[in-house]
């Protein structure tokens, strides 16, 4: 595992978060396909300079610290509750700068009950 404790899942365990209901579909914990415990967590956000619509996905795992990010198209017509909306630009550059402290600032956010996010249709 990376130096800063967290790391990445296996290939084996991505596909294993592909299975099942989307975030999108049912927010909230899930089991976590790399140590099994219920605090598999997700964050969805638009991607404000994307070319195209697109949603940029952070999925981690509260337990044993493992992440993996992603790019999607944004689904026609869904609206994405966002809770870092509210931060200007330069409050979110610095937010995002360390992706550690960016995924321990998320679980804060759920640990307060912040997230999950909502999705609906628009």
């Amino acid at each position: 595992m990376a130096a800063s404790g967290w790391g990445g899942f296996t290939g084996d365990q991505v596909a294993a978060l592909t299975r099942g209901p989307s975030f999108l579909a049912e927010p909230g914990e899930r089991d976590c396909p790399a140590c099994g415990g219920r605090s598999l967590r997700a964050y969805v956000t638009p991607a404000p300079q994307a070319k195209r619509p697109t949603l940029v996905s952070y999925v981690w795992c509260s337990a044993c610290r493992r992440f993996v990010g992603s790019r999607a198209k944004h689904p026609d017509g869904v609206v994405v509750s966002d809770p870092l909306a509210v931060l200007s630009v330069a409050e979110r550059r610095a937010l995002e700068s360390s992706l550690t402290g960016f995924l321990a600032h998320l679980d804060r956010l759920w640990d307060d009950g912040v997230l999950p996010q909502t999705f609906a249709a628009g």
